[in-house]
C-alpha cells in the first residue's frame, strides 16, 4: 500500500485498526511514533547493486489506554511528513514490536482493517546462485539417477 492509498482509505474511516498476520488486532491505544523514509543501497549475492526506498511507519503501544489515534490525526501526521521530509508516494512498511524483536510488515487494507502482511527474505539473484525459478517437473519413469559413481544398484559392488 502506498501513502496515497492509506490517506484515501483513512478519509472513509471513523476509527483505525491494524490487524496482525495471526488475526489479532494491535491494541487500539497504539501510537504512530515515526513516519520516515528508509533508503537501502545494497549489493545482492549475484553482484548487482540495488536501491530500495520505502515509507516507514512505526507502531507503538504504551500504558495510556485512553489514547486513540483518529483517522484525521494520522492523515495530518502523514501530510506533515510528506511536506517536511519531501516524501514521494512510496510503498509503506510498518514496524511493530513483537515479543522479542521488531516485526516488519507490508501493508494492505480489507475495507475495515489495515492488514500487516508478513515479509519474507528472498534471493534476488537466483539465476547466479543456481536456484531454479520453478521446481523442475519430472514424470515418474523419466527420472534417471546420476551416474557419478561406479557403484550402482545393479552393479553388485554394495
Amino acid at each position: 500500500m502506498k501513502l496515497s492509498e492509506i490517506k484515501s482509505e483513512l478519509k472513509k474511516l471513523t476509527t483505525i485498526a491494524f490487524q496482525l498476520p495471526n488475526g489479532e488486532l494491535v491494541p487500539n491505544h497504539f501510537h504512530v511514533t515515526e513516519v520516515g523514509k528508509v533508503s537501502k543501497h545494497f549489493i545482492d549475492c549475484g553482484g548487482i547493486v540495488r536501491t530500495e526506498e520505502l515509507v516507514n511507519f512505526q507502531l507503538w503501544e504504551a500504558n495510556d489506554y485512553d489514547h486513540r489515534l483518529h483517522p484525521e490525526k494520522l492523515i495530518h501526521i502523514i501530510e506533515l511528513s510528506e511536506k517536511t521530509l519531501v516524501l514521494p508516494d512510496l510503498e509503506i512498511e510498518v514496524e511493530y514490536q513483537m515479543k522479542e524483536t521488531i516485526g516488519k510488515f507490508s501493508l494492505d487494507f480489507d475495507g475495515t482493517n489495515f492488514l500487516l502482511i508478513s515479509k519474507l527474505t528472498d534471493c534476488l539473484a537466483k539465476d547466479k546462485c543456481g536456484i531454479p525459478t520453478e521446481k523442475p517437473k519430472v514424470k515418474i519413469g523419466e527420472w534417471k539417477p546420476k551416474q557419478t559413481s561406479c557403484c550402482t544398484p545393479d552393479s553388485g559392488c554394495c
